[in-house]
């Protein structure tokens, strides 16, 4: 009996490298394909993103709405540390939509990391709205690469007393 669980066993093996084998051969259309999808979608491209930045980003979901689920500060870290990196590639710097697509990330998911990040002082930014260039940073933790100063927030009306 022991020939036949170590037959098994050599037999499984041998399927699971093969299995293994011919997903890392696969191209992103021919896994979209197989699963039934046909072509990719932001659900791909997200999943690709997702396992790029670590495991854990790719176990939330997104509830009703198409909003994203609650990421951890970890996560937030690992897109942080994923920018970083990108920008560290680029000398004239990039915009978000560059990082987006390099990053292979949804839109919505920027904004938090990329704030964090010129916050901390890791990345500095120039540029106003979409034309907004993001840098590695000098480390100076405010943020503000061109020197100009910030805008004040608009607020409602004054309270009175």
């Amino acid at each position: 009996m022991s020939n036949l669980r170590t037959t098994i066993d050599r037999l499984a093996n041998a399927f699971a490298g093969s299995i293994i084998a011919a997903l890392r051969g696969a191209s992103l259309e021919e896994l979209m394909e197989v699963a039934g999808t046909g072509r990719p979608g932001v659900r791909a491209s997200r999943a690709v993103g997702a396992a790029a930045l670590g495991a854990g980003a790719s176990a939330r979901r997104r509830g009703r709405g198409g909003r994203l689920g609650r990421r951890t500060p970890e996560d937030i870290e690992r897109m942080i540390d994923a920018i970083v990196a990108l920008l560290q590639k680029s000398a004239a710097g990039m915009r978000a939509e560059q990082i987006r697509e390099s990053l292979q990330v949804e839109a919505k998911e920027l904004p938090r990391p990329l704030a964090d990040a010129v916050e901390s002082g890791r990345i500095t930014k120039s540029g106003q709205k979409r034309a907004t260039t993001y840098f590695v940073g000098s480390g100076s933790g405010n943020g503000n690469a061109g020197g100009a100063p910030k805008k004040r927030a608009r607020g409602g009306r004054r309270k009175k007393g």
